[in-house]
């Protein structure tokens, strides 16, 4: 009894801790039903190719939106949560928020914008997709980008509620109704675009405001922010990359017909997401303390404690879609009844995902950021090999393949090396290490450093994960 309420406070911590990982959660999870609805509203009064589109289109926005963010919404977390405004420092702050922060995130996505304004003839041509959606998306790009990073700066201030009013009400429900209004309209592909990028400009702007009330702040020196955050900029763009690049792949290998076919059978995915999310918000502070002081007894024990409950909340889920695809896929509309093969990879995939449980933050709790940003990498890579070889006979099935192979690099590698450093597994035994060289061969000042580190990725990703990750369905 007293080793399970251990774990219970382990995992749920004080109670503020507790109601910002039910906050992020909510989060979440409103935002994930609010795109699956969109999802279903766009399969079911389009053509699938005209719903490929759409969806290719997107993904390529918010991927993009991804790459040009710089890790900057995670980074301004860590900053405004560390430094504290002293008399007038805030109003300095502000102006080093905007001049040094905000300003190069908005110059390159308005560039990269510009860039696909240039190319929207070749890109109509290589996706289908028809060069006004290009237009509207990519000057929308820098409100899609910003309005993220806004959000997470508030988040850095202490509170959740502009995370769960803007990121998970007014962004994902206004474009749920405004693409719902402009599909009854029957608006033409650029309108399409332009009502589901409209809730990211009020998105920004409403951020902006409600993080100008919240001052003053100080996001302290913009040398030290992008020392800080630089390194973490490839590993976040790495994973934009690789959570939506299949989409865009599908399309270009396949046609827009295909990626729709492939974008409302893994639309699922996210629901089981859900669970990750929650437990990770509440667990990786933890994980990263207990690694810190060579507690390995107390890292194992929320590893595996999270690892059960992730399968035992989740794998009912996969169970269920698998055995249900055939019922639930029509619900789209009659030309996805037969993804009921991609419903079978996608369960089996997850499941082993998850029973490897939240593997990728036990390694970078411990410091292992470089590791992890490699093995996201190889799993890019493992991922376009197996589309380009797949996709082209295989279509939306050869695409789930490929998802297949990257998600489980992505989660079997940092296994391995888990196991391997810290002697770590999810389920049954586990082997003595040696704590000082587990920690990073350097004793107690090493482990510090490494797990200083992973904390300040650790306590950003928790939060940002809830708006990112589930709008990872457009």
């Amino acid at each position: 009894m007293a080793r399970s309420g251990a774990l219970v406070a382990a995992l749920t911590g004080p109670p503020a801790l507790f109601r910002h990982g039910l906050a992020g959660l909510a989060t979440a999870g409103a935002t994930a039903g609010g795109q699956f609805a969109l999802v279903l509203v766009v399969t079911r009064s389009l053509t699938p190719a005209a719903a490929g589109a759409f969806f290719t289109a997107t993904a390529l926005c918010l991927m993009l939106a991804g790459v040009v963010r710089l890790d900057t919404g995670n980074g301004l977390v860590h900053a405004l949560a560390r430094n504290r405004s002293v008399d007038g420092a805030g109003r300095d702050g502000g102006r080093r928020l905007v001049r040094g922060i905000l300003a190069p995130v908005a110059a390159l996505a308005s560039v990269t914008g510009a860039g696909v304004v240039v190319a929207a003839g070749p890109l109509a041509g290589l996706t289908g997709v028809p060069g006004g959606v290009w237009v509207v998306l990519a000057v929308a790009l820098p409100f899609v980008a910003l309005s993220d990073v806004l959000i997470c700066a508030t988040r850095g201030l202490g509170t959740m509620r502009p995370t769960l009013l803007l990121a998970g009400a007014v962004q994902p429900l206004g474009q749920l109704a405004l693409v719902t209004a402009a599909v009854l309209a029957g608006a033409p592909p650029p309108m399409l675009a332009a009502a589901w990028a409209l809730p990211s400009v009020a998105g920004a702007a409403l951020a902006a405001v409600r993080l100008r009330g919240l001052g003053p702040y100080d996001v302290g020196e913009v040398g030290a922010f992008w020392r800080h955050t630089t390194p973490r900029s490839a590993a976040a763009a790495v994973q934009s990359v690789f959570q939506r690049l299949d989409v865009v792949i599908v399309a270009l290998l396949a046609g827009p017909a295909a990626a729709a076919v492939y974008t409302a059978a893994t639309r699922f995915k996210v629901l089981g997401q859900l669970a990750g999310q929650g437990l990770a918000q509440a667990a990786q502070a933890r994980l990263v303390r207990a690694l810190a002081e060579g507690d390995l007894d107390g890292a194992r024990a929320l590893y595996r404690t999270t690892t059960r409950w992730l399968v035992v909340l989740t794998w009912p889920l996969w169970l269920g879609y698998a055995a249900l695809a055939p019922w639930l896929l029509p619900l789209f509309g009659p030309a996805y009844a037969g993804g009921g093969a991609i419903a079978l990879v996608l369960s089996a995939t997850m499941m082993v995902a998850t029973a490897c449980g939240m593997v990728d933050v036990v390694l970078v709790a411990g410091g292992r950021t470089a590791a992890s940003l490699a093995n996201v990498a190889t799993a890019v890579a493992v991922t376009i090999t197996l589309d380009v070889l797949l996709v082209p006979a295989h279509g939306a099935l050869g695409a789930v393949l490929g998802w297949s192979g990257g998600v489980l690099v992505k989660n079997l590698l940092p296994a391995v090396q888990v196991h391997r450093r810290y002697g770590l597994l999810p389920f049954g035994g586990g082997r003595s290490v040696d704590v000082a060289k587990a920690a990073g061969g350097a004793g107690t000042a090493g482990a510090a450093t490494g797990a200083g580190a992973a904390a300040d990725g650790a306590g950003t990703a928790g939060g940002a994960g809830a708006s990112g990750a589930a709008r990872a369905t457009s």
